[in-house]
């Protein structure tokens, strides 16, 4: 089975492939300080009763993944493995100014975006950022857009203004908060489903032709319901262009 392993900002999600079907999947939270020795009891605990012949890994942490690669080299020194970095085979023309500065894990839902649903496309990324990654209908990653994710608008909002506080991203009764609470929730959640579907018909126009769009990310769920420009979800994207990446370079 392959393990495929996205180390994000805030969380880290692993998921367990037996050829194209996703067996089983965990979400942890990251930290840049475990060391290697920590992280194998770990991944070993998660992994029980499932044999591991094949990883493949990508980050967003420069700490992290230097600690990964030193864990993945001594607990499955004895399988294929691939980190993906600048230099890794991809697929994936990166048009953009400066292509090493394109994150890995938008480069893995780049190529897993196309592979699923062809081109163009959007992803959209709910996670500690929003991220849009705009896709050609050849499956070339031509850039996108960068705002701050909900949670770190929530936690700054709570930190600046001192009669508000962090609340349960939850869809209030209505938009009109009748509470704090409320007001605090609509903002946040309303106000990213306006954000994203704006941005998503800015670039859709751009494009001059209709791309698919497709959620992904832990806070997906909170948005798609509630957008008018979300068609898909794929809560494994990343980890679907994960085990591309890994059939291209093994």
């Amino acid at each position: 089975m392959l393990l495929t392993v996205d180390v994000g900002n805030t969380n880290t999600v692993l998921g367990v492939f037996e050829n194209d079907h996703l067996v089983d999947s965990w979400r942890i939270r990251t930290d840049p300080h475990a060391t290697a020795d920590e992280l194998s009891l770990l991944f070993r605990g998660l992994l029980r009763g499932y044999h591991v012949d094949g990883v493949s890994v990508c980050s967003t942490v420069p700490a992290a993944l230097r600690e990964i690669r030193r864990m993945v080299a001594r607990a499955f020194h004895d399988v294929p493995a691939v980190v993906v970095e600048p230099g890794t085979r991809t697929g994936v023309p990166v048009l953009i100014d400066n292509p090493k500065e394109a994150g890995a894990d938008r480069i893995m839902n780049t190529l897993a975006a196309h592979h699923l649903y062809g081109g163009p496309a959007i992803v959209v990324d709910f996670g500690t950022s929003t991220n849009l990654d705009v896709v050609s209908s050849r499956g070339e990653f031509l850039g996108g857009a960068l705002a701050p994710g909900i949670e770190i608008a929530l936690d700054a909002l709570a930190s600046r203004a001192a009669q508000l506080r962090k609340v349960e991203l939850t869809p209030p009764r209505s938009v009109i908060g009748k509470s704090t609470v409320e007001a605090l929730q609509s903002g946040m959640i309303y106000g990213v489903v306006g954000q994203v579907d704006g941005l998503v018909r800015r670039i859709t126009d751009e494009l001059d032709a209709e791309p698919a769009v497709i959620a992904t990310g832990g806070l997906a769920p909170l948005i798609i319901s509630e957008s008018e420009t979300l068609q898909h979800h794929e809560p494994h994207l990343t980890l679907i262009g994960l085990r591309l990446v890994f059939t291209k370079n093994t």
